[in-house]
């Protein structure tokens, strides 16, 4: 596995490839995160403000993690790098 820092770097030039907005997290979305994590490896998910409120966007964050078996390496404002090896 890659480290944090690498992984950082690397998302930066990410566009991202899933928006989650007022259907919120849905098992076709989850289905979709796994199978571009599974191709990707590193993907960028970005939560539209009209599904999200700043203090649950972390929780959200995890929660989509923990459903796709990955690894959260960062969040800034309403994007979130995700990783799976």
């Amino acid at each position: 596995m890659l480290n944090n820092k690498k992984l950082k770097e690397k998302a930066k030039t990410l566009e991202p490839v899933i928006r989650i907005g007022k259907n919120g997290l849905t098992e076709s979305t989850i289905k979709e995160i796994k199978k571009q994590l599974n191709k990707k490896k590193l993907i960028k998910v970005k939560l539209l403000r009209a599904f999200i409120s700043d203090k649950n966007k972390k929780e959200v964050a995890k929660e989509i993690a923990e459903k796709t078996s990955s690894n959260l390496i960062y969040m800034v404002g309403f994007v979130i790098v995700l990783y799976k090896d």
